[in-house]
């Protein structure tokens, strides 16, 4: 995203970044402690986040569906958390991924590269489903289920396995990947259901278990950047590029269209997948019109949610989490197919219906503001968030660039944050993309010059993660965490307790994930109403009884 900064600079703003990152780390967790300059604070994951060990004892979980996200849960998971005893999948193809890994993302590992030969071979023989309801019905030690399976199919499945685990007398958890339900009156329903089964319920967006976004939002909720007005959101591709079969692919069936660009989501459909699923009773059961819809799902209406489903509410969930999880004001925005149509597929029918293009504008409360975090008396305090994302051009790393009165900070690709301090014109030399920072704190925090605890830490996140979310080993983004800290929550949950909330009703009698139901289904609204907004091309003010679960009103009377 930072397009005009030399390597250099690029540099200095991830160590400025790491600094001023420390030295809010230290002042949260080791307030009045003697510590020496320069000293380590190693911070883990589970410390930062307020989890701890399951002492042996890990949840008893199954995946349903094992396709490109399931793979990556699968894979990214931690077995002394959350221990995979079976796995259900229609897709032929996906279910040998889900076993064998995927040597092309190393997110994907595959069963057998975390549990070993012997015990692939037997969740593959004896534990491998293509009917989730037979899985649980054969499974009785499953406590929780992971759901990746496509948009539309979220509530449905979810809502049925809380149901089952109300009749068989113990819960079944839900761990669900986003976006949390096709529709936000799916969202309310299945937050109804936990609170009648007694299931946690968490949502998987995963920058909520982010170490490096849980840095970058200390620093904003300090006061660091000064005020912000703007943030900067985008998510770019281009799939504008010719494709041909990979040489090592299955073989492609015959008599369906299969890709002529690199249109990352109209995916090729091979012919172990078409000849298992071509029966119409089947494809039915499964909730599809066709073999294509079911491997291209993304493309529909009826099955996805398009690009602010996919991307757009990951952005959108890590800009509100940036302001204090406040709720936008308003939204409009401009989307469409500018881009794929028949004639770029060869003459082939192109069955997209969703948006290749989209560029959204958002009106969030600022700090100020009435609905702002500090519940404030000033209308006028609003920051504006741009959003877009566009299926022909892959020039900017995606990411988020916030913009306040006294600093800039760049989050790019979930893997580095860059920090830089806004010129001071009472200074009169100085490139503020050029100057060291670290953070004072005369009254509040605020970025200086000059000034350093030391070595800038590591911008990696590791498992004994330091303030910046240093440690050796690549950054997580947060898929891990995520399903300890859910694993942990099950340990912790008494279902007779449930959702009861405290006296001010403030919070809960019971610690919940952090990406629960209710906090979920704000991103599910933020990302179909704009929706609506680019489809109806006008702008639309949140109704604040959208975000309340158990009131009926929803985005989707607007349609």
């Amino acid at each position: 995203m930072a397009i005009d900064l030399t390597p250099e600079q690029r540099q200095l703003g991830q160590d400025n970044f790491a600094r001023v990152a420390d030295g809010l780390t230290r002042r949260r967790f080791l307030k009045g402690a003697a510590l020496a300059a320069g000293a380590a604070v190693p911070v883990s994951a589970a410390v930062y986040f307020g989890y701890q060990s399951m002492q042996g004892k890990p949840v008893k979980a199954a995946l349903i569906g094992g396709g490109d996200e399931g793979g990556v849960l699968l894979g990214e998971h931690n077995p002394d958390y959350l221990q995979f005893i079976a796995i259900c999948e229609i897709r032929p193809y996906n279910r040998d991924r889900i076993i064998n890994g995927d040597p092309k993302v190393a997110l994907r590992k595959g069963y057998k590269k975390i549990y070993g030969p012997r015990a692939a071979a037997d969740v593959a023989a004896n534990h491998l489903y293509t009917d989730y309801r037979e899985m649980l019905m054969k499974e009785k030690d499953i406590e929780a289920v992971v759901i990746a399976l496509p948009l539309h199919l979220h509530a449905p499945v979810a809502i049925e396995c809380m149901k089952i685990g109300k009749e068989r007398g113990r819960p079944i958890h839900i761990l669900c990947e986003k976006l949390m339900a096709r529709t936000i009156g799916d969202c309310k329903k299945m937050i109804e259901v936990a609170q009648q089964t007694g299931s946690l319920l968490s949502i998987g967006h995963q920058r909520h278990y982010s170490m490096l976004y849980s840095h970058a939002h200390d620093i904003i909720d300090a006061g660091v950047l000064g005020d912000i007005k703007h943030i900067r959101a985008l998510w770019h591709r281009n799939f504008s590029w010719d494709w041909s079969p990979e040489a090592d692919a299955p073989a492609l069936a015959k008599g369906v269209s299969q890709p002529t660009l690199r249109d990352g989501w109209f995916q090729p459909i091979y012919q172990m997948d078409h000849d298992a699923l071509k029966d119409p009773l089947a494809l039915q059961r499964y909730g599809y019109d066709s073999v294509e819809q079911l491997v291209r799902w993304r493309l529909y209406d009826k099955t996805g949610g398009g690009l602010m489903a996919e991307l757009g509410s990951h952005q959108l969930d890590a800009c509100s989490i940036f302001l204090g999880k406040v709720q936008p004001l308003a939204v409009m925005g401009v989307g469409g197919r500018f881009f794929f149509d028949d004639i770029k597929d060869n003459g082939q029918r192109n069955p997209r219906e969703s948006d290749d293009h989209i560029f959204v504008t958002f009106e969030f409360p600022g700090k100020n503001h009435p609905r702002g975090v500090a519940k404030g008396n000033d209308p006028n305090d609003i920051v504006v968030v741009t959003y877009s994302s566009i299926n022909t051009n892959g020039f900017e790393a995606y990411g988020e660039c916030v913009m306040g009165t006294r600093g800039t900070m760049i989050v790019e690709g979930e893997q580095k944050v860059m920090l830089y301090s806004e010129k001071d014109p009472r200074k009169k030399s100085g490139d503020s993309k050029a100057t060291q920072v670290t953070v004072t704190t005369a009254g509040k925090a605020a970025l200086d010059s000059g000034g350093t605890w030391g070595p800038a830490a590591s911008t990696s996140a590791g498992p004994a993660a330091g303030p910046a979310g240093s440690g050796p080993g690549p950054i997580s983004r947060g898929y891990r965490e995520e399903m300890e800290d859910f694993a942990y929550c099950i340990r912790t949950w008494d279902p007779k307790v449930g959702y009861a909330q405290t006296d001010d009703g403030k919070s809960y009698r019971q610690r919940l994930p952090r990406c629960h139901g209710k906090v979920a289904m704000a991103d599910a609204i933020i990302a179909m109403t704009a929706n609506l907004a680019m489809k109806n091309r006008e702008r639309i003010t949140f109704n604040p009884k959208w975000f309340d679960p158990s009131a009926p009103e929803t985005p989707e009377e607007r349609s």
